[in-house]
């Protein structure tokens, strides 16, 4: 299945077919528009010519920013999202043997276990790990165990939150919607 994120035709089929892809474009997703974080991966693909977490993590971290500035850049903090990208790879190479699906499917992990995985991650603290996990449990392919209830509220079937949500162009219009509303709301509290 194919992860319509960017508008992208290629980077999408990244974000589909490579695990480390995904995980570094919800890695990126902050303070910058969805589509440019999620074309992240594609773009240091383009550059480096890799998108393995092994050269990533050894790349020297002055070039690697750099990488980062090239225009258009990979995100507005070229910097710290740099070394962020790095340092996750890092724990991918030390941890998961370089092998980032591994965090969601070595030993068969709950959902619980698998969400205690992703927020040991450097950048994934608890709201960005349960909209991975619910990204992940959305797709076909995972079905941890608890995934619903340890990713909730991302993981609600039929509700538009998040990026886990997006399936077309009409989906990411009615997320984008709930996250006005939800801001909305909040302003007025």
């Amino acid at each position: 299945m194919t992860l319509h994120l960017t508008g992208d035709d290629a980077a999408d089929a990244l974000l589909s077919e490579n695990p480390f892809a995904l995980l570094v474009g919800m890695l990126l997703d902050q303070q910058i528009a969805m589509e440019t974080a999620f074309c992240g991966p594609a773009k240091i693909q383009d550059r480096i010519g890799s998108l393995d977490p092994a050269v990533i993590a050894s790349y020297d971290a002055e070039a690697f920013v750099a990488v980062f500035r090239q225009s258009p850049a990979v995100h507005r903090f070229p910097g710290s999202m740099a070394k962020r990208v790095q340092d996750v790879a890092e724990v991918i190479v030390q941890n998961w043997h370089g092998d980032t699906a591994s965090i969601w499917t070595a030993d068969n992990p709950t959902g619980p276990e698998t969400l205690s995985r992703l927020k040991a991650l450097p950048g994934f603290g608890e709201q960005k790990a349960k909209i991975f996990l619910a990204l992940l449990g959305k797709r076909p392919g995972v079905d941890a165990a608890g995934w619903r209830e340890a990713s909730a509220p991302y993981g609600e079937e039929g509700a538009f939150r998040s990026v886990a949500d997006i399936v077309d162009p009409e989906s990411v219009t009615r997320v984008r919607e709930t996250k006005r509303a939800a801001k909305a709301a909040a302003k007025k509290a």
